[in-house]
């Protein structure tokens, strides 16, 4: 294929998705390393599109060590099924999960504080049997006693809380968030997902729902990688959703270790204005991470 051709496919893929147009056109460079800040993909599988990510980040290697003990962190909030895009898709959290253990992790686990019964969205989500099947440990969060309480010196909102000990005591985290609409906070993907730590999410809600997500992201222990799976993305009726109509097949990925710029990106690809999802804002005040995409460098992947 000569380069002419090369180009105007890639072109047409980028045109798919709304994504582009809050990316910057050109990759900054100014930082002087070869690993870039944030990662877009699209076009392929979830699995593909990791690989072809986590690659671009310097392999799974750069965040996973051996004899760490490792957190992944997908949304299994929701007794549902892969298909409605509630959860993140087992596949790609299966494959997350082998690939530390391959790296040499001394145990990777997997859990969510859930919002139905927590048994029922282990095994509807097929997460359970995905983490179980790629050698890692999928364990409970329903009880107060997994968690301590830690103080959040940054938070306004948000001073202390209770955190899952599992996330506390990891050496390495992987944040794997599902992208989709949410009523009150417009949007859940990167920060929001940290709402799965938590004890007490119920606070967040009677208080101030987007401070709050914008403070507990400036927890100490932060994710080491955040990988945003936005291959199906619930557009309404989030976060739980009513009908595979709320669905749309968008075939992406973004991956970055800061939260707020991944965020950002995603916003795009759910086409929310940044304005209603005042959490993104809060959280670069607070310095977790950069809302100002044409700050970072940025490599853009199509298969």
């Amino acid at each position: 294929m000569d380069r002419r051709k090369f180009l105007a496919i890639t072109s047409a893929l980028i045109a798919q998705t709304s994504l582009h147009k809050t990316l910057p056109a050109q990759t900054n460079t100014s930082q002087g390393s070869s690993i870039p800040d944030l990662v877009a993909v699209r076009g392929g599988e979830p699995i593909q599109m990791f690989d072809r990510a986590i690659t671009a980040m310097g392999g799974i290697e750069k965040f996973i060590k051996p004899g760490q003990k490792v957190v992944v962190k997908p949304n299994i909030g929701w007794a549902r099924t892969p298909a409605e895009a509630a959860n993140t898709n087992p596949d790609l959290v299966g494959h997350i999960v082998k690939l530390c253990l391959k790296a040499g992790a001394k145990e990777v686990k997997v859990f969510d504080n859930t919002c139905n019964e927590w048994q029922q969205c282990y095994q509807l989500s097929g997460i359970e049997k995905a983490v179980i099947e790629a050698g890692g440990k999928i364990i409970p969060a329903n009880d107060e006693a997994y968690y301590a309480e830690v103080e959040l010196k940054q938070g306004r909102q948000l001073n202390k809380t209770l955190i899952h000990k599992a996330w506390l005591e990891a050496d390495s985290i992987i944040n794997i968030p599902i992208l989709k609409n949410h009523g009150g906070a417009r949007m859940t993907c990167v920060m929001k997902n940290l709402m799965g730590i938590v004890w007490d999410r119920r606070y967040y809600h009677r208080t101030d729902l987007h401070q709050c997500i914008a403070d507990c992201a400036t927890l100490a222990k932060k994710p080491t990688l955040n990988v945003v799976d936005a291959y199906n993305v619930m557009m309404q009726n989030g976060p739980r959703g009513t009908s595979l109509a709320d669905v749309a097949n968008k075939k992406a990925l973004l991956m970055s270790c800061d939260m707020v710029a991944a965020d950002t990106a995603a916003a795009a690809i759910l086409g929310t204005n940044l304005t209603d999802i005042s959490y993104i804002a809060k959280a670069k005040d607070l310095g977790v991470g950069e809302n100002n995409l044409k700050n970072l460098k940025i490599e853009r992947i199509a298969i």
